[in-house]
């Protein structure tokens, strides 16, 4: 029996891929090694969006490569989104790659691997069409959270974006065939469910004729074993009054809001392609807010974007600052081949790019100190992601937050508790982006 290990990188969607191929894997009879110097083959899952994202690949592959020499490796193997995009050029550039898989392949990922190990080394490329959007996976991270990916692909095609050109247009699963996904999940521990895609708020319009996303959340919402049901990805200009409702008046929806903004100044939003500007962005969350009070809102931008002038850094700098944004990533402009945007004069010099990235993070570090502040003498509801032992005390997460990308609570408790149960905390203080209470009995 072949031993297999897998590193996946990137978003959640692609964390999904990886399940996919693991059960199948499991399926054909090869085995999770403990530790990758056991494996005899070692799949690298990895993420091609941005220049920093494929240096992190290339790390990950480079360190995996000494098992070569140090383990049992027969098989270095990579797939994901970097496959997809660089096809034969991984393995021609990166000789330490033996076989590189792209995505309308992974359903034929146990064959490869097992052809690779005995010493056939091929690099095979499906139609995007192939990669099966169903299918039974295994589980990475906490058993009781995990993600739904309810879509593949994308049909804005921003400017600045190559996942349209990796992932194809739009693919929307049923609206059936992800409620039966979710039960299965849920009867298998799963307690908090999110709801993920390129664009979550584009869900169902291609075989629906009509964004189906809140259709979707109610049909979610009835299966009595989910506790809580978080939707990241949506799209500003796809953010509806039907949509508001559900997440307003459905209790199992966390009153969080994961919006994509990218930037506020209308010529640079133009230039990107998306389809906002500032007065519809400042409505919607206005909106947002008046309609959903307790609302945690998280967005990302981007800073550097080409042509990016000082006085529309700096109108989005006043609109960071007047919008005060619960949560908040922001990101250097990565100029992507096979952009439009790549093409464009007036690219930015790093240093500039990175500059005013960072005093973007330095305001909302002050922003949600703040806000934390806000929050002490409250009580908040959290799920338990396990016990710090160097601090003796619980952590896990309140509502207000999602896995990897926001902060986390920690507080004392007189009885032992459970990972995965769910508690309500009191806060007594906080550390920038993170709380600290006790429970509440």
């Amino acid at each position: 029996m072949y031993k297999i290990s897998m590193v996946s990188l990137g978003c959640p969607k692609n964390q999904v891929d990886a399940e996919i191929m693991l059960y199948s894997l499991k399926q054909a009879g090869f085995e999770i090694a403990e530790e990758e110097a056991q494996a005899d083959a070692i799949i690298i899952n990895t993420c091609g969006f941005i220049e920093d994202a494929k240096a992190e690949a290339i790390e990950n592959i480079l360190e995996a490569a000494r098992y070569k020499n140090e383990g049992n490796l027969k098989a270095l193997v990579v797939t994901g989104c970097l496959a997809e995009r660089y096809k034969d050029d991984v393995t021609e550039e990166i000789p330490e790659v033996d076989v590189c898989v792209g995505l309308g392949s992974n359903g034929k990922i146990a064959e490869i691997v097992k052809e690779a190990i005995e010493g056939k080394m091929q690099n095979s490329f499906g139609d995007m069409a192939d990669l099966d959007l169903n299918g039974k996976r295994i589980l990475g991270g906490y058993p009781f959270s995990t993600y739904l990916k309810v879509a593949e692909g994308c049909n804005n095609c921003c400017t600045y974006c190559a996942i349209p050109k990796i992932r194809g247009p739009l693919r929307s699963r049923t609206i059936e065939e992800c409620v039966a996904e979710a039960r299965e999940l849920a009867k298998g521990g799963v307690r908090e469910l999110i709801v993920v895609a390129q664009d979550t708020t584009a869900y169902g319009t291609d075989i629906y004729g009509k964004p189906m996303l809140s259709k979707l959340l109610q049909e979610l919402c009835k299966i009595d074993e989910l506790h809580w049901i978080r939707t990241l990805y949506t799209y500003p200009d796809k953010i509806t009054d039907e949509f508001l409702e559900v997440l307003a008046n459905e209790p199992k929806l966390v009153k969080y809001l994961d919006i994509p903004l990218q930037h506020v100044n209308g010529e640079v939003l133009k230039r990107m392609n998306r389809k906002d500007d500032k007065e519809s962005i400042k409505a919607l969350i206005d909106k947002i807010r008046a309609k959903i009070p307790e609302i945690t809102l998280r967005t990302t931008f981007i800073t550097g974007f080409p042509g990016e002038t000082e006085e529309q850094f700096c109108e989005l700098c006043e609109f960071v600052k007047e919008t005060r944004f619960d949560r908040l990533g922001c990101f250097t402009y990565s100029a992507e081949e096979d952009t439009i945007a790549a093409e464009y004069p007036d690219q930015i010099d790093e240093q500039t790019k990175v500059c005013r990235m960072e005093n973007i993070m330095d305001m909302q570090t002050v922003i949600a100190a703040e806000k934390n502040q806000e929050k002490i003498g409250s009580v908040m509801e959290a799920v338990i992601e396990g016990w710090d032992d160097y601090i003796k005390c619980y952590f896990g997460r309140t509502t207000a937050d999602a896995p990897e990308v926001d902060g986390k609570i920690f507080f004392m408790s007189n009885r032992p508790l459970v990972i995965g149960e769910f508690v309500k905390v009191r806060i007594n203080d906080s550390i920038e982006y993170d709380l600290l209470g006790e429970l509440e009995e």
